[in-house]
């Protein structure tokens, strides 16, 4: 059976796919096109001898020299369409496949210009859910960028001091969300990771599990870091959440990450090839209703634990699978997920954990290292 002809025009920094396939890393729109099984890449003279080194594609083309062409031809300013559409043209190609997001008035001239274009449900790239040992490799990397920046805001927590009113002090200066989050973002930057919407939320804030967290951080109650760098030189994520008290939390906040902690190792315990993601968060429900932790709908927000148990993660944060309540898909060797049930009540807070594991033969591995304290 003849394969499909593949085509992705987009930029590498936000096209996951596009980076996948091609190994290479650029901020401006270039063109990919797979035909007859060999990838071919067109790029401008400004990135043509770092994709000549750095890419993997079978044949490198010059952007300049296809537009020479077609200005020859009579077509005025010629655009990435049109140039696609050569390339197509020389190659014997007049049917294409494009991801589901490719955008609409590009498909729109590919198509008056001869380019039957199809866009594909769903996964592009089926084949990059299961990563291979190095891109685990690379994935670890990242999360050890994300730990890095952990260790540097438990860090800072632990030197904190409690001051009276019950805020956090750090060097006689009261210690904020936005504060913390930039002590974790330069150790991240540091560490050769690209932190983004960093969470540090502490009390009620972290009720809402993707809250930034702003203004002064409290004591005696438990504080979510969230970290999720991307690593600058791999474009691979890792995520990490702790949940921590600076100074003595009370016993139903104790209580409250008992639980999470253990449905979490629940959750691991049932992470394995054949399980479907429903599968593992239904493990997560059950663990937190035995332990009494009930989630409903009060005063017009939600309470306890209303969110997935984990996702995908690799060069995108969120990817497939995921571990939810209607993820019917089939957990296979290779995928890599995180493990991050949470419980949010405003007369506690929020507490939740984050782990990212792989699905091997042999059962889950944990390629998270990081300690879970609670208390400080």
């Amino acid at each position: 059976m003849k394969s499909e002809n593949l085509l992705i025009i987009a930029d590498s920094d936000r096209d996951a796919d596009l980076r996948y396939v091609t190994g290479f890393q650029a901020s401006d729109p270039f063109i990919w096109l797979e035909a007859d099984g060999r990838g071919h890449a067109v790029f401008s003279d400004l990135e043509i001898d770092r994709g000549r080194a750095e890419s993997s594609v079978d044949k490198v083309h010059a952007l300049s020299t296809l537009c020479r062409r077609l200005v020859r031809e009579g077509v005025e300013a010629p655009g990435l369409a049109e140039v696609a559409a050569l390339l197509c043209r020389d190659l014997g190609v007049r049917r294409v496949v494009v991801p589901s997001k490719f955008p609409l008035l590009l498909a729109r001239r590919l198509r008056k210009l001869g380019i039957k274009v199809k866009p594909r449900e769903g996964c592009f790239l089926p084949g990059r859910e299961l990563k291979e040992a190095a891109e685990v490799k690379m994935i670890s990397a990242a999360l050890v960028m994300a730990e890095v920046g952990m260790a540097e805001g438990i860090q800072a927590l632990r030197k904190a001091r409690i001051g009276r009113n019950g805020r956090l002090l750090l060097h006689g200066v009261e210690l904020t969300s936005e504060k913390l989050r930039s002590i974790i973002d330069c150790a991240v930057l540091r560490a050769g990771g690209l932190p983004a919407n960093t969470l540090v939320a502490g009390g009620v804030q972290a009720c809402n599990p993707h809250q930034r967290g702003h203004g002064p951080l409290p004591a005696h109650q438990p504080i979510v870091i969230d970290i999720f760098p991307r690593s600058i030189r791999t474009g691979y994520f890792g995520d990490i959440t702790r949940t921590v008290v600076r100074g003595r939390a009370s016993d139903a906040a104790r209580r409250q990450y008992a639980a999470v902690l253990e449905a979490q190792n629940r959750a691991f315990d049932c992470l394995r090839e054949g399980v479907t993601g429903s599968e593992v968060h239904a493990v997560v429900e059950a663990s937190f209703r035995g332990a009494g932790f009930v989630t409903r709908r009060a005063r017009g927000r939600h309470t306890g634990f209303f969110h997935s148990t984990g996702h995908g993660i690799g060069l995108e944060l969120h990817e497939p699978p995921r571990l939810a309540r209607l993820a019917d898909s089939p957990l296979r060797i290779g995928h890599v997920v995180t493990i991050e049930p949470g419980l949010y009540y405003p007369s506690t807070g929020g507490v939740r954990l984050e782990d990212v594991a792989l699905v091997t033969a042999g059962g889950p591995v944990n390629l998270t290292r990081f300690e879970k304290i609670f208390e400080l």
